[in-house]
């Protein structure tokens, strides 16, 4: 049997030809074979612009090479601005809009909370972030650094009473702050009972209270007199009070509350993208299967709790009684997003006269597919109860990229029989051409945009490559604090709120990188939604929970009104280059920044080359552990390719850290039986010269984009373990 399909002038990889034929297209309405054939016409009529999109990217890059090496080391603000408005790198910017986007989630439109992102080819990951909609307040707490082990509050892993009561009390003040009582504290509550559609509050003198603001009382279950649980609503959101006397915790509380759990990943991107990866036809098809498993709701992984096997699924949503005595529903899950790869991936899943085709046009079509049976309700549950399909488009560089993504969409819509504008759109702006052109690039979707946001790594990345000829980089930690960062920050938000994104669309923030340091996340990251961004990305469901505080205590709707009316974030900080511009690195400052982004890479590079994985905990060179994927490979490798370029460094001297720091990543990971050492024998390893390869090579990489390396290192490693 062939390995491959010939069908409508493609040729398919025979997997993906099956699940297409046999576990996706079966009750979506849509026939294989006219799928195919969709297919191979949006090939034909698109691709030719996609590559000339991404022709028009090497072209504009070759000339601000060009710009910057006529001129080293000086950068004239007004003659750049300029040179970029000649070239077509800044567009002209149109008159005010509003975007009309329309069928939206609540989620989208009107819930401001935390967001997820999560490796889709993993079911396990993939579902504990769908069921991080809820989340227990105690264990998040419980388990995490928030509440400091000091007078007896050590972390065990038998129940701590000690710890445990100073995880109540604070999680009593949370409620006191988010849905106080008319008169005292949660802290004195010993009873909760529902009358007459009003919830009352027994005191422990006997006093009887009731909420302080009563529309916060949002619905009750069980028996009025002696509820099971109690939820509350606060700014869109909601709090669960889980009360029984039969649990440890609840016995040893004045109100019998043994949890109190809190809506925390209001939103999740399933992600096809930098957290996966996804090389090859076996590779996309455990990704599609996943997505659609998720999108029929019959996805399960199997969990091994010791010696006990345990099945996953999605939760079912949530009953209640309201306060008018009629049932409640409550959303159970997350709404889901995917994510989609950019315009410069080429699959040989598909090709096409022998060519590869864009793996981007295969992704819409089969996510787009596998959605359609939330669409036609054929599934357990559903995840739009609006009938959209959110789609993040990640990587587009400026607003003729976002144009041709909503004629994709447009053009799939109809190959699929979708209601035009079924699919949403969500504009990643981590592109710089994205950035200083953002209002025309959300005009270009301005009737399908969803989401927008900041992410400093890609970002970063790639302002380092497109200015790589201009003069050596700041160290990469100065860059967090860099004129032109801050306001890239702030520029998104005003942006976004200019062109009518609330109501409409998500204005969200990136990823909190330190998973185990909740205690700082809970200090810093609160400047999310002040800065008035209804969405920030966060490592995991114990995250989601702990950060979903932050939106009681930030009402984001009336924060957003109030910047809405302050001045604009300027073009002209954020053009302005992070250079050194002079300034001597020190011998010490040199090594550091080397080892540390080293360390990094090559602990990140060798988990995704040897084994497959996309995103992890990556200790760094102090052992913390930090959330990797291929955005933060992006800006390190980056950085030491631009300070190589400048003569800041050697290549031996990279070489000599990036052995150096190979031993120490070796080490890490020598509890992992699966793992293979990088050293001594370097020239050996697939990994480690990957990891070489992304800083050699870097400079030369379209736009910095480590998946030209990764991809084929990848495929030779899976080669390598079959023989």
């Amino acid at each position: 049997m062939s390995d491959r399909v010939e069908v409508s002038g493609l040729s398919v990889d025979r997997a993906l030809y099956d699940l297409i034929e046999k576990e996706i297209t079966p009750g979506s309405g849509v026939d294989a074979a006219d799928f195919w054939q969709a297919f191979a016409k949006i090939n034909a009529e698109l691709g030719p612009e996609n590559r000339r999109l991404l022709e028009f990217r090497d072209e504009l890059q070759r000339k601000i090479d060009a710009w910057h090496k006529k001129q080293p080391g000086r950068v004239e603000l007004a003659d750049y601005k300029a040179f970029l408005e000649e070239i077509g790198y800044l567009v002209p910017e149109g008159e005010p809009f509003e975007v009309t986007t329309d069928n939206v989630d609540p989620e989208v439109g009107e819930i401001a909370g935390p967001q997820l992102v999560v490796p889709v080819d993993n079911a396990r990951y993939a579902l504990n972030a769908a069921n991080a909609r809820w989340y227990s307040l105690y264990d998040a707490l419980y388990g995490t650094d928030v509440i400091l082990e000091v007078d007896g509050c050590k972390r065990t892993a038998k129940y701590n009473p000690v710890r445990g009561h100073q995880v109540i009390r604070y999680v009593r003040d949370f409620l006191d702050q988010a849905v106080p009582l008319a008169v005292g504290s949660h802290g004195y509550a010993v009873r909760y009972k529902v009358r007459s559609g009003k919830l009352i509050v027994v005191m422990g003198d006997g006093s009887r209270t009731e909420l302080g603001w009563r529309e916060c009382f949002a619905g009750y279950r069980g028996d009025p007199e002696q509820p099971e649980a109690i939820l509350f609503r606060h700014n869109n959101l909601h709090i669960e009070l889980l009360i029984g006397e039969g649990y440890y915790i609840g016995q040893g509380d004045l109100a019998s509350i043994y949890d109190v759990r809190i809506e925390s990943a209001i939103t999740t991107i399933m992600d096809c993208e930098d957290s996966v990866a996804a090389v090859d036809a076996e590779d996309k098809v455990r990704v599609y299967r996943n997505w659609m498993g998720l999108m029929r709701g019959d996805l399960t992984a199997t969990v091994m709790r010791g010696k006990e096997a345990m099945e996953r699924s999605l939760n079912p949503d949530l009953e209640y009684i309201g306060p008018d005595g009629e049932p409640l529903e409550v959303p159970g899950r997350s709404l889901m997003f995917v994510r989609n790869v950019g315009t410069h991936m080429y699959t040989d899943a598909v090709t096409c006269d022998g060519e590869e085709v864009p793996e981007t046009f295969l992704d819409a079509m089969v996510t787009a597919l596998a959605a359609r049976h939330d669409l036609l309700g054929n599934g357990k549950f559903r995840n739009s109860r609006s009938g959209s399909v959110y789609i993040v488009k990640p990587k587009m560089h400026g607003p003729a990229e976002v144009a041709e993504a909503v004629r994709l969409f447009a053009m799939v819509e109809d190959a699929l029989g979708l209601e035009p504008k079924t699919l949403k759109i969500g504009i990643m702006d981590e592109e710089r051409r994205t950035t200083v052109n953002l209002k025309e690039c959300i005009r270009a979707a301005s009737d399908r945009v969803v989401f927008i946001n900041t992410g400093f790594l890609d970002r970063t990345g790639d302002e380092i490559h497109t200015d790589m000829e201009a003069d050596a980089m700041i160290p990469k930690n100065e860059i967090k604090n860099s004129t032109w960062l801050l306001a890239y920050e702030d520029w998104n938000v005003d942006i976004g709120l200019a062109c009518g994104l609330p109501g409409h669309a998500q204005i969200g923030k990136g990823m909190w990188a330190a998973p185990d340091n909740m205690r700082a996340m809970m200090q810093q990251k609160i400047a999310h939604p002040r800065a008035g961004a209804n969405t920030a990305w966060v490592p995991s469901p114990t995250a989601a929970a702990l950060h979903a505080m932050h939106y009681h205590q930030v009402d984001v709707a009336a924060r957003q009104q109030s910047l809405a009316r302050a001045q604009r974030a300027s073009l002209d900080d954020i053009l302005t280059l992070p250079l050194l511009d002079g300034r001597k690195i020190t011998n010490g400052e040199l090594v550091r920044e080397l080892e540390n982004n080293a360390q990094g890479i090559l602990g990140y590079v060798v988990r995704w080359v040897e084994q497959g994985i996309g995103c992890s905990k990556v200790p760094d060179i102090s052992d913390t552990n930090l959330m990797e994927d291929r955005a933060t490979l992006r800006i390190s490798s980056q950085h030491i390719a631009n300070w190589l370029h400048h003569g800041i460094t050697t290549p031996e001297q990279v070489r000599k850290v990036f052995e150096k720091m190979a031993e120490i990543v070796d080490r890490q990971n020598a509890g992992d039986p699966e793992y293979r050492d990088m050293a001594p024998d370097f020239d050996a390893s697939v990994a480690f010269q990957a990891a070489l390869d992304l800083v050699f090579k870097g400079r030369e990489l379209a736009n910095g984009y480590t998946e030209f390396v990764l991809h084929p290192r990848r495929r030779e490693a899976k080669s390598l373990a079959r023989r």
